[in-house]
């Protein structure tokens, strides 16, 4: 009995875990708008902690059961490469930005960049919803 048997059961607490954290980054990033020192109270962040390594677990288990990989399948390429702006932004947004505008700034690029990684990831396809333009 292997993982295969659970794909639908993992790629669906996958698909859980990946809008939980883009709510959950979008509630602290509006918090972190609305100049609240709540925005990065240690219960959400280890809400978002928790929700972020059960993606993970679950992104490396579907990994296994459907054996695409970064660097060989060109959706997962990008969907991993964007995550690292992704990261990015969001921990200068929450913790970083000194300014009203920079914070913005740095919350609608890590919204932006969110979006594309699901788009990527929802059309198994590089371009995102791009693809109707080039294609």
């Amino acid at each position: 009995m292997g993982l295969v048997e659970f794909y639908a059961q993992i790629r669906l607490l996958h698909i859980a875990c990946a809008t939980a954290s883009g709510s959950l980054f979008a509630l602290r990033g509006l918090l972190a708008l609305a100049g609240s020192r709540h925005a990065n109270h240690l219960a959400l962040r280890v809400l978002s902690w928790t929700i972020d390594t059960t993606l993970l677990t679950a992104a490396l288990m579907l990994l296994d059961i459907v054996h695409q990989y970064p660097l060989v399948d060109a959706w997962l390429t990008v969907k991993v490469a964007l995550l690292v702006p992704y990261v990015g932004l969001a921990a200068y947004t929450l913790r970083r930005a000194r300014t009203q505008r920079t914070r913005a700034i740095g919350f609608a690029g890590a919204l932006v960049t969110f979006l594309g990684i699901v788009t990527v990831a929802h059309w198994h396809d590089p371009l995102g919803p791009l693809r109707w333009l080039v294609r």
